[in-house]
């Protein structure tokens, strides 16, 4: 506890598809300001661990780049759980730990809050796959509240690759699909905010993590206190499937429902709001 009688905890941040532990760094910045602990996650196969090739940078050789091996082959949802839940084991002993995640991270912490429910002080998802009546972030894709969502016009970002792998090739110099792009997860950002951001993303994600079963239990998950942050700009995760996966999860545990905080931003926008974020997170 700190001289100001707030508690010191230690926030552990889960990145969404595609992305990496840099993606936290503004929001460890104010995190630190006020005086808490912090460890963004890499997941199996990505940041230091990513697989980036010579072929992937200028000038490009995307027939080349689509032979070369991934590093996220083979990579399940479990995997992702399985490393987190060390991480969490592991700044535990030093103290309270809040396990957040943004987009597809959700389905990683659920698995973790799922594992280890009473190393969790708290659970906070920042417009993130929650499944509860599907098994997994594709199978809500399909659904009348994903309709706004601007995902599907980003199709011409993928490139060849190995089986069971999603790659992007984010070095494009598409003007229209980068437009595209930002306006599906960053619309409100710069076009200089916006490319560097773009250039911290991996290219590759395992296909499995987005399609494993990631049903929460309401037992064990459902025993964790819960924050839900919508962003109610998002146009890649909408804001009305947000909030059916707010509503579907607050009845499997009508004891423990969601504290539910909104923010007007985009997908990633709120890395450009990262104090209001940390001042929602410290509780």
């Amino acid at each position: 506890m700190t001289k100001t009688g707030v508690v010191v905890r230690t926030f552990v941040l889960v990145h969404g598809s595609g992305s990496n532990g840099t993606l936290w760094a503004s929001v460890q910045r104010e995190l630190a300001l006020r005086g808490q602990r912090s460890y963004a996650v890499d997941l199996p196969g990505h940041g230091s661990d990513a697989g980036y090739s010579r072929s992937y940078q200028a000038p490009q050789d995307l027939t080349a780049w689509a032979a070369e091996p991934s590093s996220v082959t083979g990579v399940r949802l479990a995997d992702n759980v399985a490393h987190v839940v060390d991480v969490v084991r592991r700044v535990a002993e030093h103290g309270p730990v809040v396990l957040v995640g943004a987009s597809l991270g959700g389905v990683t912490i659920s698995g973790v809050a799922d594992e280890v429910p009473e190393l969790l002080e708290r659970i906070v998802y920042l417009s993130a796959w929650i499944c509860t009546s599907r098994p997994n972030p594709l199978a809500y894709m399909g659904e009348p509240e994903f309709a706004r969502s601007l995902v599907g016009e980003l199709g011409g970002f993928a490139v060849d690759a190995p089986d069971g792998v999603g790659r992007a090739n984010y070095r494009t110099a598409d003007k229209a699909l980068l437009d595209a792009l930002k306006a599906a997860t960053m619309a409100e950002a710069t076009d200089a905010q916006f490319l560097a951001a773009v250039n911290q993303l991996d290219p590759d994600e395992s296909l499995a993590v987005m399609s494993d079963d990631a049903r929460v239990h309401p037992d064990r998950w459902g025993r964790v206190p819960r924050t839900f942050i919508r962003l109610t700009e998002d146009r890649s995760l909408p804001v009305e499937l947000q909030d059916r996966l707010i509503a579907e999860a607050d009845a499997s545990t009508p004891g423990n429902p969601f504290t539910v905080h909104d923010l007007d931003c985009s997908h990633m926008g709120f890395v450009l709001r990262a104090g209001e974020v940390a001042d929602l997170l410290v509780f």
